[in-house]
């Protein structure tokens, strides 16, 4: 399986991606690709390949960002599907969530997430957030080839 620079973001506010998406791009001459998923299932079904993914040769992401309040499945769930396939168990995973409850905090360092960040209530706060978090895994950390 290939591996690229894209990003998967599962989030379902619109607002949310979009602010994502502009705070990854801004000041920046690197265009990561984004893939939107608004709710677990789907993302699931795109990383695993299966459903209406069945097939797909596209790339394994370099990164994707989670958000914890989805609808139908849960990014608690969603998380700890990820990290217990095989297939997706080494994706890096940064949970992006307004939640700065100490137990979800535990309960996804536990379930593998790599990063959790409790996403600032100002468009300012959440666009620097973002950039930060772009700046340290795509020119800090080497990611693993997902093969």
């Amino acid at each position: 399986m290939n591996h690229d620079a894209s990003i998967v973001i599962i989030e379902d506010s619109a607002e949310d991606y979009e602010a994502c998406v502009t705070a990854l791009t801004q000041d920046s001459n690197i265009a990561n690709p984004t893939i939107w998923f608004e709710n677990g299932d789907d993302a699931l079904e795109y990383l695993r390949k299966t459903g209406k993914y069945e097939g797909a040769d596209h790339p394994m992401p370099s990164l994707v960002m989670l958000d914890l309040n989805l609808p139908g499945m849960d990014g608690r769930d969603v998380l700890e599907t990820i990290k217990t396939d095989p297939l997706t168990k080494r994706l890096p995973i940064v949970v992006m969530t307004s939640s700065n409850d100490q137990s979800d905090i535990d309960r996804c360092y536990e379930a593998g997430a790599n990063s959790y960040v409790v996403k600032p209530v100002n468009l300012d706060g959440f666009l620097s957030a973002i950039a930060r978090l772009k700046d340290y895994w795509f020119k800090i950390v080497v990611l693993p080839r997902v093969e």
